[in-house]
């Protein structure tokens, strides 16, 4: 099935940014397939797919492409917004730690986004969003966690190389660096603590996110950009 609308791809999509993204791209008229781990299909939007899984199965990377282009017919867009955040201190994670950073953040990347590039190469156009975060530039001492930074470093890096890649090929890639933001993630305890980490002295909302990647996906000459939504915490010490 092709009938134009164009189609997301949309990686931890079950709640928070994830799910944002998923109301965000609908509202634009696009068709959603969505993947997570305990994702369920929506009642009544036969326009938005679930693919429940672990994002860095290969598997899982195949279901749903298999499932965007058997019910949809194209992608135009992928956004990789699965991630995992685990704060500590660098000699205290655990091979599982690593192990569980290192599939969900590079390996979920990498076997969907191969797989997904293959059909945007072959229809010659798509767009590529990469989720990443404002500590890969911007360390606190009060938030170690080197393994986020090392596997969204890659993020932040492999978004310039396939920006270059595939510039001449009609297929843009950018990435969205949030700071803290007001998600299932964070307890409203602890809401005004985190807010004092941004210049701005708040958290952000999902909103914020999604209007970030929906600019992005509007940018027909913007490539290799990594947009920061951070309440100013790049910008310096404060």
């Amino acid at each position: 099935m092709n009938t134009g609308k164009k189609v997301a791809i949309i990686t931890g999509a079950s709640q928070g940014i994830g799910a944002g993204l998923v109301n965000g791209f609908r509202a634009r008229g696009y068709r959603v397939a969505a993947t997570a781990r305990s994702i369920t299909q929506r009642d009544g939007d036969p326009d938005v797919a679930a693919v429940a899984g672990d994002v860095g199965d290969p598997d899982t990377a195949r279901r749903v492409v298999e499932t965007a282009m058997e019910r949809f017919g194209r992608i135009d867009t992928l956004v990789n917004n699965a991630g995992i955040f685990i704060p500590k201190p660098f000699i205290e994670f655990t091979p599982a730690d690593y192990a569980a950073i290192m599939s969900v953040n590079l390996a979920g990347f990498f076997h969907v986004t191969q797989r997904v590039a293959a059909r945007m190469l072959a229809q010659g156009s798509g767009h590529i969003v990469n989720i990443t975060t404002t500590l890969v530039d911007q360390p606190m001492a009060g938030v170690p966690c080197a393994l986020t930074a090392l596997t969204k470093g890659g993020l932040d890096a492999v978004t310039r190389s396939l920006a270059i890649e595939y510039a001449d090929k009609g297929i843009r890639v950018n990435a969205v660096s949030p700071g803290l933001i007001k998600t299932p993630m964070h307890t409203g305890a602890d809401h005004a603590a985190l807010a004092r980490l941004h210049p701005l002295q708040r958290l952000g909302e999902v909103q914020e996110i999604v209007d970030a990647v929906l600019y992005l996906e509007n940018a027909a000459f913007v490539t290799g950009e990594v947009l920061r939504v951070d309440g100013g915490q790049h910008a310096g010490r404060w």
